[in-house]
């Protein structure tokens, strides 16, 4: 198959854009529905061209930070960045369809609300830092590769840390970079799914050591200390239960713009859609469990503690919205990642 193609396979009978043929998924919906009339952050950059492509000539992938355009391979950050000495650095991870960002207005949104959250001024406007996401990623996605799409990760630090740095304030830093989208990692999981474990642990990356160590390949299910679920380390999680999709309140997980967006799907094809508290009890009584995250988008889990989940194969309602998800970005989201994985494994 022709570079660029083999990992873009269509979404049976669309040719349209990222949200060209989402009427198509509920005919009376016609773009009416909650999703579209959502308020939008207001921000230029799906109004405006490409501003800083055209002030370099670098022809390799490239990265963006504080304004400055650099060679991917050139990225760096001083050691003495609070970022690293503290951890204390806020990011936001986006993927592409066909190149384009997607959502970029509620990660935008997110980032903005992390940032205020823990008191770092960026140093530049965030629409500029999510501008220049579009703009890295419109430039690193024709680049050879296995012709998938792409992973564009924005992140801000605090900048130099007074104390490695003779006291003097430090200047927040803004960074931008993109890499291939590791479909490898997930590609099967649409067909066979993903396995859970309950642990103790509750910090990541500790948890999910502990579930691979119970079961190769688990993922952990992070809980509070009352046992209410909150999300996996990688994502979201939900159920189904009687046909509708139960999820975590905003109190108990981590606002997911993935599970968000599935709510509105959801919605549209007319699946029923409540949020409450889950506990360990539902998991295990569940029909169906979905993980929702930004790289895979939805995927099922098949295994909770080493017992099935319903009849231990993905089920209809995962179906059902990975099918108006690929048709709303008018790209077959399971085969993209299954014609990406083969390829590179067919790579030398």
């Amino acid at each position: 198959m022709a570079p660029g193609k083999a990992c873009h396979p269509e979404s049976p009978g669309s040719r349209r854009g990222l949200f060209g043929s989402f009427a198509r998924l509920n005919p009376k919906a016609k773009l009416e529905n909650a999703y579209h009339r959502r308020p939008r952050l207001e921000t230029p950059l799906q109004r405006t061209a490409p501003h800083f492509l055209e002030s370099h000539t670098m022809t390799g992938e490239i990265a963006w930070i504080d304004g400055t355009v650099v060679p991917r391979a050139d990225l760096a950050l001083p050691v003495g960045d609070a970022g690293f000495v503290l951890g204390a650095t806020v990011t936001e991870q986006l993927r592409t369809f066909r190149g384009q960002l997607f959502l970029p207005d509620e990660h935008a949104r997110r980032l903005a609300e992390s940032l205020a959250a823990v008191g770092i001024e960026p140093p530049v406007p965030v629409t500029t830092i999510m501008q220049a996401a579009a703009e890295v990623a419109a430039h690193n996605h024709p680049l050879p590769h296995d012709g998938g799409d792409l992973g564009v990760v924005a992140f801000v630090t605090p900048g130099d840390l007074p104390a490695q740095h003779g006291g003097r304030p430090a200047r927040p830093r803004a960074i931008v970079h993109s890499f291939p989208l590791a479909f490898p990692l997930w590609a099967a999981a649409y067909d066979s799914g993903v396995a859970l474990r309950g642990v103790n642990v509750r910090q990541v990356p500790l948890a999910d050591r502990e579930a691979a160590a119970a079961e190769p390949g688990a993922r952990a299910v992070l809980a509070h200390a009352d046992g209410r679920i909150s999300e996996t380390s990688t994502a979201n999680i939900a159920i189904v239960r009687d046909g509708a999709i139960v999820a975590p309140p905003a109190a108990d997980a981590l606002p997911g713009i993935s599970l968000g967006f599935a709510r509105h799907l959801a919605t549209a094809i007319g699946i029923a859609w409540h949020e409450s508290s889950l506990t360990a009890a539902d998991l295990a009584a569940a029909d169906e469990i979905l993980l929702t995250s930004t790289p895979s988008c939805i995927l099922p889990a098949t295994r909770l503690d080493g017992r099935p989940v319903g009849n231990g194969r993905p089920g209809p309602t995962f179906r059902s919205i990975l099918d108006a998800w690929s048709a709303a970005v008018g790209l077959d989201i399971r085969g993209q990642a299954g014609a990406c994985s083969s390829a590179r494994h067919a790579s030398p």
